[in-house]
């Protein structure tokens, strides 16, 4: 009789014991407990450490509380400036409610993970190019809100988003190498620019300096030339003062008015007709022919004869025959007078 009464009584502890572990539960440190009995949620939830269900009664469930890092897959869209791009990003996010994230919603990750991508694809479709690729910050802050504002009934709380990468066609890829190009040939420009501008001052101060003491422009000829001479080559610099250049080129410039060869034809002042007297001293083209008067006549070549005479141009034997009677023995006081002498045209003018 008492060998069965110990018997049922260890039957009876090693049930209780058996039940007891079976209503034993251990909640980690970032864990909360939430535990429905017949189906009911209990409002408690559950701490973490050591803590006692009933078995077969109780149903409890782990909801861990951790920062969540959820991968958004890439999404292609079209942005408001009509350019095709695909963006990733990811999402941080955690846990702040164990029971609505339990109640709320079947399942919290699968949630917020379809309405990352949604997001996603709205944030794309009303932002430009410009802003995807130079003011993420703004786009992050954004896409933040538009996430977290359905989660926070799910018991999630969204802690941040960031795209991470925008991928875009070749060719838009070769546009923008393009117009990067180009504004950094500009801003080169603009840089050498503004270098002419200070060394233009410095020159100008450098020759205002030279020109009050015209002995530093030798000092620096001299340096010049020894810096040339210095690099052991065989060239020879003579400078030439550009002054010189300038006189030399307006002794060659013809006088204003006058046209080359004019001054043979025609003089300044009339002389009075008289006889010409064959030259003394002819050599080549040119011979000179003295008067009683005292006139010079230049002994020209004559030109082929043109199709239409100028009267300027002919001879004293022309301009008596063509004179009527008496005409010819006079000539206009005030204009120089040409005779053929000798087969050339001689013109008279005074000494």
């Amino acid at each position: 009789m008492v060998e069965e009464l110990v018997a049922a009584g260890l039957a009876a502890g090693s049930a209780c014991v058996v039940y007891v572990m079976a209503g034993a539960r251990v909640i980690k440190q970032y864990e909360r407990g939430v535990v429905f009995r017949l189906g009911r949620l209990r409002d408690r939830v559950r701490e973490p450490g050591f803590t006692m269900i009933v078995p077969v009664v109780d149903r409890m469930h782990k909801v861990n509380m951790q920062i969540v890092t959820m991968p958004v897959p890439a999404q292609e869209g079209i942005t408001r400036d009509n350019v095709t791009v695909r963006v990733d990003a990811v999402v941080y996010f955690k846990v702040v409610d164990a029971a609505d994230a339990i109640v709320s919603v079947e399942d919290y990750r699968f949630a917020v993970s379809q309405m990352a991508q949604t997001s996603l694809r709205s944030i794309i479709g009303k932002s430009e190019l410009d802003d995807l690729l130079s003011n993420r910050e703004k786009l992050n802050q954004g896409l933040e809100l538009m996430i977290d504002s359905p989660a926070l009934g799910w018991g999630v709380s969204v802690d941040r988003v960031e795209i991470k990468d925008v991928s875009l066609p070749e060719t838009m890829k070769r546009s923008m190498a393009r117009q990067a190009e180009a504004d950094r040939e500009r801003r080169a420009r603009v840089i050498n620019a503004d270098a002419e501008l200070q060394a233009s001052k410095k020159l100008a101060e450098a020759a205002h300096q030279m020109a009050d003491a015209p002995s530093a422009l030798q000092l620096r000829l001299l340096q010049t030339v020894m810096a040339v001479a210095a690099e052991k080559n065989s060239t020879l610099v003579l400078p030439i003062p550009v002054e010189l250049l300038r006189f030399l080129e307006r002794g060659a410039q013809p006088a204003p008015g006058t046209t080359p060869g004019a001054e043979a034809r025609t003089a300044p002042e009339a002389v009075a007709p008289g006889p010409v007297a064959p030259g003394t001293g002819t050599s080549g083209d040119e011979a000179a022919v003295e008067g009683p008067a005292g006139l010079t006549a230049l002994d020209l070549p004559l030109p082929d004869a043109p199709d239409a005479p100028d009267a300027r141009s002919l001879t004293s034997t022309e301009r008596s025959a063509n004179a009527p009677d008496g005409a010819g023995a006079a000539e206009t006081p005030g204009t120089s007078l040409e005779r053929e002498v000798d087969g050339h045209r001689a013109v008279e003018e005074p000494r």
